[in-house]
């Protein structure tokens, strides 16, 4: 993978509240969720990425170009910002097209439609921006940022305000837009969200890197926490018994009609738990972790700060 946006040792303070403290990561193509709660300098980052804001020290490289310094990044680079800032006499359509005439792009108005209809506006594009809902007005952003074909892509909390259907669009359109080679970076308070379309995670806390990779590497990488795995059986009773005995396990709570097993190391659990339930007669019918998901690994990083 080749990296396109390269933050080094980057930090950013306004007066003496710092924002962004010492962060050093890259970014190359497929889509990263940035997580964090608020306060916690997501927004902040993405601004400097996107050469709004300067860092107080370190570099940003982007497409290997200060973005600073070179204005050409700017044109192969979008941000679709969370602040509701846009020009409420405009319609979505005109909107649009000034973006993809700013951006040099071949056939502004072929590509303007192309847009619409990736979003969904098409039928409103007439109308005044003033006019739009919140979830409208982020994908007429979401439009105006795609239509100068980015090659890397930065998103606060871009499905704020979209329904249900609209969120699963632009979830798909982002997911192929990575897969498609470029960068995307989306920052969503979402989890479930996140989890859907990013491959991997950057988590954020007090302007920090809290955690770097896959759900389940940091999971896995989170060993003063034993694992929760959820047991439906034929009789939980009899097998929690049986697991109380066994390496690895440090508790085993009965939750109505299934088990709850803390474990220290989950794969011992796993390879003992066939021989227990036939030496005890207890039919195993469901299998499931409890806590690998990203809400529960965001909540143990935030909590752990």
């Amino acid at each position: 993978m080749t990296d396109t946006v390269v933050i080094t040792e980057v930090s950013k303070w306004f007066g003496f509240k710092v924002a962004v403290s010492d962060v050093t990561i890259s970014f190359g193509s497929g889509v990263t969720g940035l997580l964090g709660p608020n306060g916690a300098g997501k927004t902040t980052l993405m601004r400097l990425v996107a050469g709004l804001q300067k860092p107080s020290q370190g570099k940003i490289t982007v497409l290997g170009q200060d973005p600073r310094e070179h204005v050409d990044v700017y044109r192969k680079m979008s941000l679709v910002p969370e602040d509701e800032a846009m020009y409420e006499r405009e319609s979505a359509r005109r909107f649009i097209q000034t973006m993809a005439r700013l951006g040099k792009i071949d056939d502004p108005v072929g590509k303007t439609e192309d847009v619409l209809r990736i979003v969904g506006l098409t039928d409103a594009a007439d109308r005044p921006l003033g006019t739009f809902s919140k979830g409208m007005r982020q994908r007429a952003k979401v439009a105006s940022a795609l239509v100068t074909e980015p090659e890397v892509l930065l998103l606060d909390e871009p499905l704020n305000g979209a329904d249900p259907v609209q969120r699963a669009e632009l979830i798909r359109l982002f997911k192929e837009l990575g897969a498609a080679g470029r960068t995307v970076i989306v920052s969503s308070h979402v989890l479930a969200e996140v989890e859907r379309m990013a491959d991997r995670v950057v988590a954020m806390v007090d302007g920090r890197l809290a955690a770097v990779g896959s759900v389940a590497t940091i999971r896995a990488a989170m060993t003063d926490r034993p694992r929760q795995i959820y047991v439906e059986c034929s009789d939980p009773r009899r097998l929690a018994s049986a697991l109380f005995r066994t390496e690895g396990v440090v508790g085993v709570h009965l939750e109505a009609d299934r088990l709850r097993v803390e474990a220290s190391d989950a794969r011992a659990v796993a390879d003992h738990l066939p021989r227990l339930a036939v030496e005890n007669g207890v039919r195993v019918t469901d299998l499931q972790p409890a806590d690998e998901s990203l809400e529960s690994v965001f909540r143990y990083l935030v909590g752990s700060r």
